[in-house]
């Protein structure tokens, strides 16, 4: 995407979103560029991902259908992959949302699939080859 330069997540249990996000950006070609004692930082293609430890705990978990950010969406190279991902994240701290009308809950020329982890946090996987 042009000009994006970096997304910031900032979370409530830096423990679980390690074990998440420390899953879930490498298995999309992130590769971890930083790490401190409140946070990581993952780059691919020019752009970076940090996660970090929240300087406000007002509330524990994220309310993606609240004024904000409601997702990031991925892209994979194949359907195949985007499958591999959805199904290998539930055992990763990933809960699959739209079970029932994937791969095409985004449309019938969209194929993806959405994961939502247990602080709240949502992910899309979009396969860019449909074939």
């Amino acid at each position: 995407m042009a000009g994006l330069h970096h997304v910031e997540i900032w979370v409530a249990r830096l423990d679980a979103a390690r074990a998440e996000w420390g899953w879930l950006l490498p298995r999309l070609g992130f590769e971890r560029t930083a790490t401190w004692d409140e946070g990581d930082s993952w780059s691919s293609g020019g752009a970076y991902l940090t996660i970090t430890t929240s300087p406000n705990l007002s509330a524990l978990v994220h309310d993606r259908r609240s004024p904000g950010v409601n997702h990031l969406a991925f892209s994979v190279d194949s359907p195949a992959e985007a499958d591999a991902i959805i199904r290998e994240g539930t055992t990763h701290g990933w809960a699959e949302l739209y079970a029932d009308r994937y791969p095409h809950a985004g449309g019938s020329d969209h194929y993806a699939g959405w994961l939502e982890n247990a602080d709240g946090f949502k992910v899309e996987v979009v396969a860019l080859d449909r074939a």
